[in-house]
């Protein structure tokens, strides 16, 4: 099977969106998302860099929990993790803004 390939981010997000139709799943990304910004403004505030390894867990764990039990597919940052980072991160603020539905 030929691994798909992209010349850019721009190519790449629409293909992210598409593993991303389930909403439970965008809204497991979301929850992941904001504890992962949490997790940082708590290192931050506090001094506390402990704070940080918490961000990882949170950010992938609800993630994965989105993908294996409702999508139903592999995360794409198995394959493409740079992209996928910043996938994430536009599909939260799409999801802010009210560009993307929760």
């Amino acid at each position: 099977m030929m691994m798909e390939r992209f010349s850019s981010f721009t190519t790449f997000y629409p293909y992210y969106l598409n593993e991303h139709r389930h909403p439970t799943c965008r809204r497991l990304h979301f929850i992941g998302s904001t504890l992962v910004l949490l997790a940082v403004l708590c290192a931050v505030c506090t001094g506390n860099m402990g704070w940080l390894m918490w961000a990882p867990v949170m950010g992938y764990g609800f993630a994965w929990l989105g993908h294996f039990g409702f999508e139903k597919n592999r995360p794409a940052t198995f394959r493409f993790p740079l992209y996928s980072l910043m996938g994430d991160w536009v599909m939260y603020w799409q999801m802010l803004t009210g560009r993307i539905p929760f």
